[in-house]
């Protein structure tokens, strides 16, 4: 707190890329409340850009950057000081795939699944209620039963065929679960595992976290 007011540590970021990637930086750079102190071309294809931003800005930034610049991108960065909090930083604007339900992932449930988003998880994997397991494309939370079993009937496609065809799933850098996380959301670290899952794990509790957030 500076005279009564929320202030953060800030970066300064110098960034080198070729000059066909300028656009795509500065609206990467937008969506983490920046602000370009500096820019240089240098006349060889290449610009140097000079950007003050959030420290807390910076997560998960290197791994978008070099997606963006196709791996062609320099940077580097160093401590600015301290301003007032900059205020929110969005850097998603999917929701999540929420288990509803403590067991273990099945191959049968993952091939329903993963028609509506991106799974986290893999079969055998085992989940808790209010884990996250995946990556709902809309903007909205989805609670899903990732543990699910086929039931005994004439349907012939073998466990087999379903393993055949699911989609590997998407495992996350602690610097990538970081930037995943929502208000709402928290990781869960261990020497073996990086679990994103919900702050309240049960389903009802979130729902009256909802109501009371649209009340206030």
């Amino acid at each position: 707190m500076v005279d009564g007011k929320v202030h953060e540590p800030f970066e300064r970021l110098t960034v080198d890329i070729p000059d066909e990637h300028v656009g795509t930086v500065t609206q990467l750079m937008g969506t983490r409340r920046s602000r370009m102190e500096q820019m240089i071309n240098h006349g060889t294809g290449w610009v140097r850009m000079e950007f003050v931003l959030p420290a807390r800005g910076l997560i998960g930034f290197r791994t978008e950057f070099l997606t963006q610049t196709r791996g062609t991108g320099i940077m580097h960065h160093v401590f600015e000081g301290y301003e007032p909090w900059a205020g929110e930083i969005v850097t998603r604007s999917s929701g999540s795939l929420v288990a509803d339900r403590t067991g273990v992932v099945t191959s049968y449930a993952l091939f329903n699944l993963q028609e509506r988003g991106v799974m986290f998880v893999g079969p055998t994997e085992e989940v808790y209620e209010g884990m996250i397991v995946g990556e709902n494309p809309r903007n909205e939370d989805m609670d899903v039963n990732p543990t699910k079993e086929k039931k005994l009937t004439n349907v012939r496609s073998s466990t087999g065929d379903e393993l055949e065809r699911l989609i590997p799933a998407r495992a996350h850098s602690l610097e990538q679960a970081l930037e995943f996380c929502r208000e709402d959301e928290c990781l869960e670290v261990t020497p073996s595992h990086v679990r994103l899952r919900k702050v309240l794990l049960d389903a009802n509790e979130r729902a009256k976290a909802r109501n009371r957030a649209k009340k206030a």
